[in-house]
């Protein structure tokens, strides 16, 4: 089990919201519903070109303290760090931390 000890960066949980775009269509942006302590640990790193830019991407799993209302689709901001949240789990079914699997892009 993760130690909360470790928990030492401070991250905003946001949902993806749409939002009128002016033209009668809408547009997505993102809501904060909370701001929480998290543990954030690479796992793997690729780099690929697209076009003439180069793309880093970050692997990262990011422990959090258990709680409902964090879905895939979700992201984690730090900063200028986006973390996107591909899936989670509760590693041990006690409700005690949550596994988010994220994917971070470097530009």
């Amino acid at each position: 089990m993760p130690d909360p000890g470790r928990m030492t960066a401070r991250l905003t949980l946001e949902q993806p919201v749409n939002e009128p775009d002016g033209q009668g269509g809408v547009s997505q942006g993102w809501q904060a519903i909370a701001t929480l302590w998290a543990l954030i640990e690479p796992q793997s790193f690729t780099r690929e070109e697209r076009g003439e830019a180069e793309i880093a991407t970050i692997d990262q799993t990011v422990t959090i303290r258990f709680r409902t209302d964090v879905a895939r689709g979700y992201r984690l901001v730090k900063g200028t760090r986006i973390l996107a949240v591909r899936a989670l789990r509760d590693p041990d079914e006690t409700k005690r931390f949550l596994l988010l699997d994220c994917e971070e892009e470097v530009r």
